[in-house]
C-alpha cells in the first residue's frame, strides 16, 4: 500500500473526526439479525457512525473517492471490499463469502452513480444468494447540509444527532 499525500491524510483524519463526534440512535426490529445493511449512497456518512467496530463487510466502488471512503472504513473496523456494478462485480463473492459465514455486509442500495434512490439488482441478487435479510436502513438527521450532487449527499454537522432505523426489506 502506497503512502497517500498529507492533503488526504489529513482529509482522513477530519473525517474521522468529524464521525466519532455524531450521536447516533440505532432503532433495529426484534428480528434483526446479520444480513445485508443496504443504505441508500447519500447517507454513507451516517451509516458510516451507526455501525463501527461491528466488523461489517463494505462493497465500496473502486474509485478515487471510492479509495478515500475505503480507507476511513477500515478505520471504523469496516472489512472493504473493492468492486462495483459496472467493474470488479465479481469481487462481491468476498461479501457472499461473508454473508454465508454469518456477517453483516453493506452496500449502498443505489451503487457508486445512481441514479439516487432507485435500488441496483446487486443488493437484491446478494441477499437472494446468500440466503440472508436485506436490511433497509433510514437516516433521519439533526443539523446537516445536502449537497448538490447526484445523490444528494448528506454531510452530518459535527455533534448532531441521526436517528437509524432498520427495516426489513427482502431476503
Amino acid at each position: 500500500m502506497t503512502k497517500q499525500p498529507f492533503k488526504v491524510r489529513l482529509a482522513l483524519f477530519l473525517a474521522s473526526l468529524w464521525i466519532k463526534s455524531l450521536r447516533v440512535k440505532l432503532k433495529t426490529p426484534d428480528s434483526f439479525s446479520p444480513g445485508i445493511l443496504g443504505i441508500w449512497h447519500r447517507d454513507l456518512l451516517a451509516a458510516t457512525a451507526a455501525f463501527k467496530n461491528w466488523g461489517v463487510h463494505a462493497f465500496i466502488s473502486e474509485s478515487g473517492d471510492g479509495e478515500i471512503f475505503a480507507t476511513l472504513a477500515q478505520q471504523f473496523g469496516y472489512i472493504v471490499t473493492r468492486g462495483s456494478s459496472s467493474h470488479g462485480a465479481s469481487n462481491i463473492r468476498h461479501v457472499l463469502d461473508a454473508l454465508q459465514q454469518g456477517h453483516f455486509a453493506g452496500m449502498a442500495l443505489d451503487g457508486p452513480r445512481g441514479p439516487a434512490l432507485q435500488i441496483k439488482p446487486g443488493s437484491l441478487w446478494l441477499s437472494q444468494k446468500s440466503n440472508r435479510p436485506l436490511w433497509m436502513v433510514s437516516a433521519r438527521y439533526g443539523a446537516h447540509f445536502t449537497l448538490k450532487t447526484w445523490d444528494k449527499f448528506i454531510l452530518p454537522l459535527p455533534l448532531t444527532s441521526i436517528d437509524i432505523e432498520i427495516k426489513y426489506l427482502c431476503d
